[in-house]
């Protein structure tokens, strides 16, 4: 069977991959990951159009590097897809160990089975290195398209293994030369490419979940700060009840408003206010835990919500955020005012603070108590237990507990007093 079928095919459907990925990576010129994926399609585009203008074996050799070269560059955009390092001296060995394969089994033993083996290693090595990251668990990193491409890996891996296999074994006769190709090893020829095809369409799924989660997040945070916005607290205020109720740990919410903050809005302007605001997010953000999120509720409200801390900690916490306050900033080269806050600080539990919006409630308690008894200070939010019992289904409309005590954290100092 002639290849020059095949290779029209396969000339044509990487092609317009290779335009599609140029597309993208022009469109979202920040999706590095498009730039390889892109060239990647190019090269193997390139390999068949070589075989076809250039049908003798000096042709079809540097058509097959082409076409490994396509494989290594796809692998290294999915390492870049992970944000893993990536280093070109994989890409060139496999290339050389590529080159000097065909050579040896062409110029010292020729050997067409063998060169079969070794293009088949050489495409599937690339491949075979993808596999721990496109079939990762880690929900953090997995999406539909990556565990498509993983799939699509493996039967990439089964079709060249089956293809070396059929080479070594001379099924479909030994009518093969570097031009032409017996019915079988065409066959996988044609799978290949097939497989080759829909396993960048996995790619493409993996880009389309990665931007639109990108475009996802970029929904829940607040523009002028870079903090969460209130959709993005309510959601982790959700996700942290939910296993709180799991594991009986709880979690714990900072209310924050800053003081003073009007006057510098009517005295310096909306600009000075921006920045008050900006350095008050980057001072409160240097004192959390990976783990924690500072979302901007409106204005200049802040809350912090601090998973698996009690109320303890967590006012300790707090205390840290309200030191870190920049007591003199800056707009425009100028010093433009003091920066302080009031904090109210609540715990979870699961009686009568068992839900998002109770939380809240408590330690907007406790916030409205430190504004107005004196300001720049932290203040605790103690609920007392209850006079009679209540039932489950009854903590969602009972009232908020009247709070057992209201501790005051006065200033960075962490002077006690109690309301």
């Amino acid at each position: 069977m002639s290849t020059t079928t095949i290779f029209w095919f396969t000339l044509a459907n990487f092609l317009s991959s290779g335009l599609v990925w140029a597309y993208v990576a022009r469109c979202y010129s920040n999706f590095v990951p498009a730039r390889y994926w892109s060239a990647a399609s190019l090269c193997a585009s390139c390999g068949p159009a070589l075989g076809l203008l250039f049908p003798n074996p000096i042709g079809l050799l540097v058509a097959a590097q082409m076409t490994v070269l396509a494989y290594c560059l796809s692998a290294v955009g999915i390492r870049r897809f992970y944000d893993r390092p990536t280093s070109w001296i994989a890409t060139v060995l496999v290339i050389a160990a590529s080159l000097a394969g065909f050579l040896f089994f062409r110029l010292v033993v020729d050997d067409y089975a063998m060169r079969i083996v070794v293009y088949s290693l050489s495409q599937g090595i690339p491949v075979a290195l993808t596999l721990t990251l496109l079939l990762s668990r880690d929900h953090r990193r997995s999406n539909h398209g990556a565990r498509m491409a993983g799939y699509l890996s493996i039967l990439l891996l089964v079709a060249f293994g089956c293809r070396a296999i059929a080479a070594l074994l001379h099924l479909g006769g030994s009518e093969t030369t570097m031009v032409t190709v017996d019915a079988v090893q065409a066959g996988f020829m044609l799978v290949a490419a097939f497989l080759a095809m829909t396993w960048n369409y996995g790619l493409l799924m993996m880009a389309i979940d990665r931007l639109r989660g990108d475009a996802a997040e970029l929904a829940l945070i607040d523009d002028l700060t870079g903090a969460g916005n209130r959709r993005r607290l309510l959601q982790r205020m959700d996700e942290e009840c939910a296993m709180a109720r799991r594991t009986a740990r709880p979690y714990a919410l900072l209310a924050i408003d800053l003081d003073g903050f009007k006057a510098v809005n009517d005295g310096f302007g909306h600009s000075a206010g921006d920045d008050c605001l900006k350095q008050f997010a980057q001072a409160a953000q240097d004192q959390l835990r990976p783990g924690d999120t500072l979302a901007r509720c409106g204005g200049d409200e802040f809350c912090i919500v601090l998973p698996d801390t009690n109320l303890q900690q967590a006012g300790e916490v707090a205390r840290r955020v309200l030191a870190a306050c920049p007591r003199q900033f800056g707009n425009a080269g100028r010093t433009v005012g003091t920066l302080s806050a009031s904090i109210g600080v609540a715990q979870w539990s699961s009686d009568l603070i068992a839900s998002p919006e109770r939380l809240m409630a408590a330690a907007d308690h406790a916030l409205y108590q430190a504004k107005h008894s004196g300001k720049n200070r932290v203040v605790l939010y103690e609920p007392a237990p209850p006079l009679v019992p209540i039932f489950d289904d009854e903590i969602g409309s009972a009232p908020l507990p009247a709070p057992h005590a209201l501790t005051a954290m006065i200033g960075p100092d962490h002077h006690h007093s109690g309301f």
